[in-house]
């Protein structure tokens, strides 16, 4: 029996149609029947069925098998807010925060310490000193990271790592 259906904003419902109506001319534009294409995927024809109507109750990774035998990917893709933030909002958010072209170590002690392999740099761009943060992450003491350098890293991390740090 299929699992239940997750309530989904009716622009998700329209996006995973979309999805499936995509997979499905993906297949038929190959010439591969259901059958031969659920199997590729390791999956049921009905399985096949139901992700090709956009049921949002199969999982994620069907979704990822079906699209994998068919030789299609998948990718994020940052959409507009829905909404503008608030005066208030902007003046904490990290997006909001300046980033200096050049940052000095000596006032970010956690980073100063994460780049001990780098030999006689004092001053790192913003792209160095994320690459930095995010390589080292496992050695970096959130307990004791000074407001600034904090406020510094969610910069970061919202305007060069759109978001996400990878660790």
């Amino acid at each position: 029996m299929p699992a239940q259906s997750p309530n989904l904003d009716p622009n998700v419902t329209a996006k995973l149609k979309a999805l499936g109506e995509g997979i499905r001319g993906r297949r038929k534009a190959l010439c591969v029947s259901a059958s031969v294409a659920a199997q590729a995927a390791g999956m049921s024809r009905v399985t096949l069925h139901r992700i090709e109507h956009g049921e949002p109750s199969v999982t994620m990774g069907a979704y990822l098998n079906v699209l994998n035998a068919l030789g299609l990917g998948i990718d994020l893709v940052d959409l507009p807010l829905q909404h503008a933030p608030a005066r208030s909002d902007m003046e904490t958010h990290p997006a909001a925060i300046a980033v200096p072209p050049l940052l000095r170590l000596a006032d970010y002690p956690q980073l100063q310490q994460l780049a001990w392999h780098l030999p006689g740099a004092s001053e790192l761009t913003p792209e160095e000193a994320f690459g930095v943060y995010e390589r080292n992450w496992r050695h970096l003491d959130p307990n004791v990271i000074a407001a600034h350098e904090r406020t510094l890293l969610n910069a970061l991390i919202s305007t060069l790592g759109k978001g996400q740090l990878l660790v």
